[in-house]
């Protein structure tokens, strides 16, 4: 079995629960969606905290997006597929997409630059950002427009960027100055 096909057998897998489980079809429309405009307004709300850090995570997420969204597209420059529902009969189709390259996911990139970043600061709830990355990938497929290969290839490329990011932008001294991380407070 060649990798196209364990790409395809997936996402039918997938999609066709939205068939089966059609009560749960306006929940993970909503995922796919419009969990995207919640994370900018968790991003906003810790911007305007008082703790300084907050200001670092979040430099740090947008960073990150800015990054991975730039590699994505390189990525996908190399690599081409249509959406599912463009390539397969049957698909369940539960969202209008534009037709084009579905490789990577920019939604997995964006939830899971974000994610990562959030969960390696510690914000909140830890582990259950990763889980809403996730949620968001699995919710793209479930919905007919991505392919599981577009979901995992922007979920690693995120997940890379997000810990480089996390891992050199923060100690930058003028990073510290901007989010003023150096002061007391």
């Amino acid at each position: 079995m060649s990798i196209s096909e364990v790409n395809i057998d997936l996402f039918r897998m997938i999609n066709d629960l939205g068939k089966e489980l059609t009560a749960l079809n306006p929940i993970f429309v909503f995922i796919a969606e419009y969990t995207i405009y919640f994370i900018a307004l968790w991003l906003i709300l810790l911007l305007f905290t008082r703790n300084k850090m907050n200001r670092v995570t979040v430099l740090c997420a947008l960073i990150s997006v800015v990054f991975a969204e730039l590699l994505g597209k390189l990525v996908g420059q190399l690599h081409f597929n249509y959406q599912p529902f463009v390539d397969l009969a049957d698909v369940n189709k539960l969202i209008e997409k534009e037709v084009g390259n579905s490789f990577p996911s920019d939604h997995t990139i964006i939830f899971f630059a974000v994610c990562v970043t959030l969960w390696m600061f510690k914000k909140g709830w830890g582990a259950l950002w990763l889980v809403l990355a996730i949620l968001v990938g699995v919710s793209r497929i479930w919905v007919g427009v991505h392919y599981p290969a577009d979901v995992v290839t922007g979920a690693i490329i995120s997940a890379i960027v997000a810990i480089v990011v996390y891992t050199f932008v923060p100690k930058l001294s003028f990073v510290r100055k901007l989010t003023g991380a150096n002061e007391r407070g």
